[in-house]
């Protein structure tokens, strides 16, 4: 086998595994909406390297799914992480899973891409570095991906809950 088709099939190996994944964090969110009395469809994909998993609305105008995003999508990051304790316990490997529940992230990552691109002016503009308010590791790795595709270099500083990320020069 060449290096092309060992990598072929690696990479046909992780799609395999992240579909696995998004099927068991299904199984346990459908269990969970049945425990809190709550409808949604369970979307299943594989992005960036991850799975994702969304819970949807069945009715556009139901909302009541926006309870399980919270404050500054705090609930959403608890669910989030029971949800790949779900996936780890069955599987024995540390999941990356990312949880979306009415659109909130994609939402969100909108208005983050956003608030990197002013902060990207500005740091272009004056040369010197934006630190910008806290944020948890879903917002910092979407403003650290705008930041790269900008052609500028960023960290993290601080420590949770307030830990930021600081865009640099180039």
């Amino acid at each position: 086998m060449g290096t092309s088709e060992t990598s072929t099939v690696q990479d046909g190996d992780l799609v395999t595994r992240l579909e696995e994944e998004g099927e068991i964090a299904a199984d346990y969110l459908e269990e969970f909406l049945d425990i809190a009395d709550l409808d949604g469809d369970i979307d299943i994909d594989v992005e960036h390297g991850r799975a994702a998993v969304e819970i949807v609305a069945e009715d556009v105008a139901d909302d009541s799914l926006r309870r399980l995003v919270g404050k500054d999508g705090e609930v959403l990051d608890a669910l989030q992480e029971l949800t790949r304790l779900a996936v780890q316990t069955k599987t024995g490997e540390r999941s990356r899973l990312m949880l979306d529940i009415a659109g909130y992230r994609a939402e969100r990552r909108t208005a983050l891409v956003e608030v990197a691109r002013v902060a990207i002016e500005r740091v272009k503009a004056d040369g010197t570095p934006v630190t910008l308010d806290p944020m948890n590791p879903f917002e910092r790795k979407v403003v650290h991906d705008a930041v790269a595709e900008a052609g500028l270099v960023s960290d993290s500083e601080g420590v949770e809950p307030e830990r930021r990320v600081v865009i640099h020069p180039a």
